[in-house]
């Protein structure tokens, strides 16, 4: 690797959070989608959540990403306490440490997909360092692709440029939702073998939300949620260990 992410300054945490409450109306009828979450994420580490529908794991995604607040709680980023941040400073940060994989690509269709990797940067006014986007491209496969509109490229290859788009700042962290769901299983363990290696070659902070256990076996960690609550924490764990764990919450 050429650039390592960003060195966070909260010790060897990329993402702390602690005591995160979630709560969604009042009273008798309120929803409780997270009930005092907390967790440490380090750098360079690889985190799959899971969880039934329901469990909360879209919200801890959300709260983690900055795109809702808890109710209680807090979130540190590269150190930085997120909560009370107004909106010109959260969004400021998340384009300075937060990248993003979701399970459509939202890629832009006029732009081709060097374009679409820089956007980031070319809504921020900077200019891309080309041997950082060389690599990126070469790394992910699209060195003869970078000229293609995304109605040229396959699922594959959009969910590619996506994943190069959200390293191209080098973020203190990414967080995926459902990376490949939109993807056949063959397109779906190279996508999931570019995540493992952004880990494992570039240090990269990940954070993966999933519903799928082949999917999660990847991780260095996997976070089992329920009733918003971390009930299980796996390490090193295969798909089918997963399974076993998910079939006692279903």
């Amino acid at each position: 690797m050429t650039s390592p992410p960003a060195d966070t300054s909260d010790g060897k945490n990329a993402v702390t959070a602690r005591d995160l409450e979630r709560r969604y109306g009042e009273g008798a009828t309120a929803v409780h989608a997270l009930r005092g979450v907390s967790l440490d994420v380090r750098g360079g580490e690889l985190v799959a959540v899971m969880g039934p529908s329901g469990s909360g794991k879209s919200t801890l995604m959300h709260i983690l990403a900055g795109l809702d607040k808890p109710t209680t709680g807090s979130v540190r980023i590269a150190g930085t306490e997120i909560s009370g941040l107004d909106d010109a400073k959260l969004t400021l940060l998340r384009r300075e440490h937060i990248g993003f994989v979701f399970q459509f690509f939202n890629l832009l269709p006029m732009l081709d997909a060097e374009e679409n990797i820089v956007l980031p940067l070319s809504i921020a006014g900077e200019r891309p360092d080309r041997q950082w986007l060389d690599e990126l491209l070469r790394k992910t496969g699209l060195s003869a692709r970078r000229s293609h509109r995304p109605a040229q490229l396959s699922g594959g290859e959009q969910q590619r440029v996506a994943i190069a788009r959200s390293l191209i700042t080098r973020p203190t962290i990414l967080l995926a939702d459902e990376p490949t769901g939109n993807l056949d299983s063959r397109t779906g363990s190279e996508i999931l073998e570019l995540l493992r290696d952004s880990a494992d070659a570039y240090g990269q902070t990940l954070v993966m939300v999933t519903h799928d256990a082949r999917v999660a076996s990847i991780a260095d960690r996997i976070l089992v949620l329920a009733d918003g609550q971390i009930v299980r924490e796996l390490v090193g764990s295969t798909a089918a260990d997963v399974l076993e764990v998910m079939s006692t919450l279903d």
